[in-house]
């Protein structure tokens, strides 16, 4: 197994971030680095431990390409959403959270014009649909499928930070998930896809922890 980056837990933990302009585009990615990412990512718990996560490899130039092209499209309609990093950079009061959006909206910006461009894509996946499912299962219905694969993307994410590989946690493609799902022949009316990232290298490993709200702001015991 080829050596890891020198971090404590706690460093993997809040320096695993999500890397758009320092991925290296340029450097390819061996498909090791990847199942060793994925083995770890096996790891991760599931509701009843139905296992019932895929997650697709796109290494094919023409896919990719495709995949991009698609995203691209995608983020045409994302700008104008109200849950968007634009609207959410031009929302802030504070100035270093405004400066800190701005640079996030540059980021992402910057990724929707060179997704493509990312040797490695991941997509996880998880076996079954709950599109049409209504009322009140459908909130347990939801939250127990997602919850049973997003544990083991982010466990791949974080074995991949140690490998000094890149990931960034994206949805947008979304919106485009049947033509997804016919381009890499996933069963979409049996299996969702949840997520998307580009897996590259990064330039240069020193990430940090981000500026976050403070914890009393969110924490809340016993009551709201």
């Amino acid at each position: 197994m080829p050596s890891t980056l020198d971090l404590s837990p706690d460093a993997l933990l809040s320096t695993t971030r999500a890397v758009r302009k320092r991925l290296d585009f340029d450097r390819p990615v061996d498909p090791q680095l990847i199942r060793e990412c994925l083995e770890i990512a096996l790891q991760a718990p599931s509701g009843s431990n139905s296992q019932g996560w895929h997650f697709v490899v796109v290494t094919d130039e023409a896919k990719r390409q495709r995949i991009g092209e698609l995203y691209a499209q995608g983020f045409d309609i994302y700008r104008n959403m109200q849950q968007s990093a634009h609207a959410l950079a031009e929302a802030q009061d504070d100035s270093e959270d405004a400066q800190q959006m701005e640079r996030v909206v540059d980021s992402a910006e910057y990724l929707a014009a060179n997704l493509h461009r990312a040797p490695v894509m991941l997509i996880p996946c998880v076996t079954g649909r709950t599109d049409s499912i209504q009322g009140k299962p459908a909130v347990i219905a939801h939250a127990s499928q997602y919850g049973s694969v997003l544990p083991a993307f982010w466990s791949f994410m974080l074995a991949a930070r140690a490998r000094g590989l890149g990931t960034a946690w994206t949805t947008i493609h979304l919106m485009y998930e049947e033509e997804i799902a016919d381009l890499l022949g996933i069963p979409f009316a049996e299996v969702t896809q949840c997520a998307l990232s580009p897996v590259a290298h990064t330039l240069g490993t020193d990430f940090k922890a981000a500026r976050r709200h403070d914890l009393d702001s969110v924490m809340h015991v016993d009551t709201w």
